[in-house]
């Protein structure tokens, strides 16, 4: 019995270093939207942090800043739906599919 938790203990090692390296690269990779045909763009990485908003000039009307508040809001939530998608998707390659509590 001993053989068999010591081999359960190292996947577990290995798999947690796997997800710090995954959770590193992540970091590094990022995903992009738009809104109101690309006058606003979003970055974000796989940590879910906001890495660039662009706007463009043509998207800023003083007589309706409530509609760039709209495109820039949009264009953040997609962004960030992206990079959660993208997040588990490399989790669940890693974990083979398994669901680890607190991740």
């Amino acid at each position: 019995m001993g053989g068999n938790m010591n081999k359960m203990m190292k996947q577990v090692q290995k798999m947690q270093q796997d997800m710090m390296r995954l959770q590193e690269e992540l970091a590094n990779r990022t995903v992009e939207s738009t809104a109101g045909g690309g006058v606003v763009r979003v970055t974000a990485n796989g940590k879910n942090e906001i890495t660039a908003i662009e706007i463009k000039p043509e998207a800023v009307d003083p007589e309706d800043v409530e509609m760039l508040q709209d495109l820039v809001l949009a264009a953040v939530n997609e962004a960030l739906k992206k990079a959660q998608d993208m997040a588990s998707q490399e989790m669940g390659r890693l974990t083979g599919g398994l669901k680890i509590p607190g991740l």
